[in-house]
């Protein structure tokens, strides 16, 4: 079965460290972020598994123009060590279908040969457990974003927060916080916001931080401290702030932390 028709939908996407670039003299526009979570065959090799993801990418991905992010995460501190995690982005909701059909037309240009792109499907297939999901988000727009400017050859930290937005809650402030203390944060390399538009949890909202290591995650959150009690100086306005802004959640939410693969990266 070729990759394209595992994926299903395609792949979700965090990134898992993924953002469109919006032309300036526009309003900015969502974009849609496939998510296809998968999990390892622990008895394959690893390196061949990079070597088939890195030769799919350079064929495939990296070429499809309508695929304008992807990322590939993996397991570092979540619940289930066999996770990948596969990233797409896309302009709209109608170019993740499109991107499936060009990918199959470079799919059929890269091996032209049935019997080789057969062949390498199938060992692609055997690195991975049969069962996977998909999610489809979509990047909320309203409350701001940090790309990622710098270019790195090392794995970056992607932490994930899940948060459940509240069906009932008025709140906000979230854009606020984000501009006086997330884009103050120079641990922070990549902020990115999303919520659900296809999936099992209408009320997921994730919220995407990049980090050069975990020891900068860390710190990061003392510079956070730092910039809140600066920012509010007065107790009373700390707490009127965040009641305002916890409106807006059910106040239960998960964490993620994996990492990327930077030559899988787009």
């Amino acid at each position: 079965m070729k990759k394209s028709n595992t994926l299903a939908l395609g792949f979700i996407a965090l990134m898992i460290s993924v953002g469109a670039k919006i032309c300036a003299q526009e309003k900015e526009k969502p974009v849609f972020i496939t998510v296809t979570t998968l999990h390892r065959n622990l008895a394959s090799d690893g390196k061949d598994w990079k070597n088939s993801e890195q030769e799919y990418f350079d064929k495939i991905t990296s070429k499809n123009d309508l695929i304008i992010g992807s990322e590939i995460l993996t397991h570092y501190y979540t619940d289930d060590n066999t996770e990948i995690v596969l990233v797409n982005v896309y302009k709209t909701w109608e170019d993740i279908e499109k991107a499936g059909a060009l990918s199959d037309e470079l799919i059929k240009k890269n091996w032209p040969d049935e019997k080789a792109r057969t062949a390498f499907f199938e060992k692609y297939e055997k690195f991975y457990a049969p069962a996977h999901s998909d999610e489809i988000y979509q990047s909320v727009t309203s409350v701001g974003k940090k790309e990622y400017k710098d270019q790195t050859k090392k794995p970056m930290i992607v932490y994930i927060r899940k948060s459940q937005i509240n069906p009932e809650g008025k709140g906000k402030n979230l854009k606020e916080f984000n501009d006086k203390i997330t884009f103050n944060d120079p641990f922070i390399k990549a902020y990115y916001p999303y919520r659900h538009s296809w999936g099992s949890n209408s009320t997921d909202f994730l919220e995407a931080f990049f980090y050069d290591s975990l020891a900068d995650l860390e710190k990061s959150n003392d510079k956070i401290t730092e910039l809140i009690k600066s920012t509010w100086p007065k107790e009373k306005d700390q707490d009127a702030f965040f009641d305002e802004l916890q409106k807006s959640f059910t106040g239960k939410h998960s964490d993620y932390i994996y990492r990327n693969i930077p030559s899988l990266s787009k």
